[in-house]
């Protein structure tokens, strides 16, 4: 299946996956078989100079892998380097790939990776009041997802890995959305977390299996981004697409909230 096809993810905004005709023409416009076959030695010996092959390896795997197709464009670069684009496309690749030919190319837009990045696969970091009592919630709910290790093919569940949210879980009061209202609830706040983890996932690249928009708008990330989380009914789950083990990273500090994602370090 190209990475054109949409996973599950239910509920509010999300961008719509392109066609697949038109996602492999998108793909076609950022891929040279040449270069592709020049820059990963691994390629030559797995796949050797097929252009059709090569083009099936860039579209399934190399893409969310960070590999690029061209010397002037890196997708998941791209797509990290520009914070604006993820409100309009979310998750659908090909998207991106289409506004670089058509405007983002001529706009001087970086569509390559830095020097040095310490974002790993995909990061992200929003801002909490540690003067609140929701703090409380954003730092125990980033505590209980970091260092969470999935293995390939491993389902993360935020909603089972931060526990059910009640008092004897350390949790406590703070503001969250219903039906478009705000309330009080115990574990308000841990939105924030599961949020920041999805924006994380979309700058790495890494689709959701489920994941649902809060009732409200919220300010902590970009509009269309957030991720609400319910109790038995509403989460936030994506799979390790990689063949390597994959880590995430959730810290605090400050009023500082940031989430990573990347790659399990090898002893």
């Amino acid at each position: 299946m190209g990475l054109c096809m949409a996973m599950l993810t239910v509920g509010g905004m999300t961008a719509q996956a392109a066609p697949k005709a038109a996602a492999d023409e998108a793909y076609r416009a950022i891929f040279d078989a040449e270069y592709y076959y020049s820059q990963y030695s691994d390629l030559q010996t797995a796949i050797g100079m097929d252009p059709d092959a090569l083009f099936a390896h860039f579209v399934n795997i190399g893409i969310r892998e960070g590999r690029s197709g061209t010397a002037d464009f890196n997708l998941r670069a791209y797509i990290q380097n520009n914070t604006d684009l993820m409100s309009a496309f979310g998750e659908n690749l090909a998207a991106y790939c289409e506004h670089y030919i058509a405007a983002g190319k001529a706009e001087g837009r970086q569509a390559l990776p830095g020097e040095s990045s310490d974002e790993g696969l995909g990061s992200y970091s929003t801002a909490y009041d540690v003067t609140q009592q929701r703090a409380i919630n954003v730092e125990l709910a980033a505590e209980r997802i970091n260092g969470v290790v999935l293995q390939p093919g491993e389902e993360f569940s935020f909603s089972s890995q931060v526990r059910s949210r009640t008092y004897a879980n350390g949790y406590v009061l703070g503001p969250s959305y219903a039906a478009g209202r705000e309330v009080i609830s115990v574990g308000g706040g841990i939105c924030q977390v599961s949020s920041t983890l999805y924006v994380a996932m979309v700058r790495a690249a890494i689709p959701a299996t489920e994941r649902w928009t809060h009732s409200a708008v919220v300010d902590y990330v970009p509009q269309g981004l957030d991720a609400t989380i319910a109790e038995g009914t509403k989460d936030l789950k994506f799979v390790n697409i990689y063949t390597k083990p994959l880590v995430i990273t959730a810290t605090t500090q400050d009023g500082i909230l940031t989430v990573t994602l990347d790659f399990q370090n090898e002893a």
